[in-house]
């Protein structure tokens, strides 16, 4: 009987471990910046492009707010996205296609970026905030992304400003709506 209490102890302590272990992404925030908790969903909202190079493939992925902002005409009638628009860019590792090698999918998660606007709180870097958080495969976990990523992040909200300048005409948004 001893035995069996103790082997339930053990049992129910390595469950605990091991729930208390896997990470809840949406904890994590960017130091003076963006949470990951304001982008949930992200998974679930439509895509607006997409891009590749030698090191990733990317979705680009919009909220409703976004999304409306794109089919108005955004960013090629000039007008400013409006606040409340967020898109998400997850990276992944590209990968050789095994049915048709032509072809470039989705490999290992490498990270996700993220936008919103809201000219109030991000006043100082265009009306954008920034977040990157990289995925780390061995313990399948999420970090704010900071002076050893690629590219370096100032590790706050106004990572993506740097790159984003040169899209300024745009409203800082690089990505075209693809015909649909």
């Amino acid at each position: 009987m001893k035995n069996q209490l103790l082997t339930a102890l053990v049992l129910i302590g390595v469950v605990v471990g091991l729930v208390m272990a896997s990470q809840d992404k949406y904890t994590l925030k960017v130091p003076g910046g963006l949470a990951f908790s304001e982008f949930r969903g992200y998974e679930d909202w439509r895509a607006i492009g997409m891009s590749r190079s030698d090191k990733a493939t990317a979705l680009i992925l919009g909220n409703p707010t976004m999304i409306e902002a794109y089919r108005a005409g955004i960013p090629a009638n000039g007008k400013a996205v409006p606040d409340g628009a967020k898109m998400a860019k997850i990276h992944w590792t590209p990968k050789q296609n095994e049915f048709f090698p032509g072809a470039t999918i989705p490999g290992n998660l490498q990270n996700v970026d993220f936008m919103v606007k809201d000219s109030k709180r991000f006043a100082d870097s265009g009306g954008w905030g920034y977040a990157v958080f990289e995925y780390d495969r061995a313990s399948d976990t999420f970090r704010p992304g900071d002076s050893a990523s690629t590219p370096p992040q100032a590790n706050d909200a106004k990572c993506g400003l740097a790159c984003h300048t040169m899209a300024k005409a745009r409203d800082y948004v690089f990505t075209d709506y693809g015909k649909r």
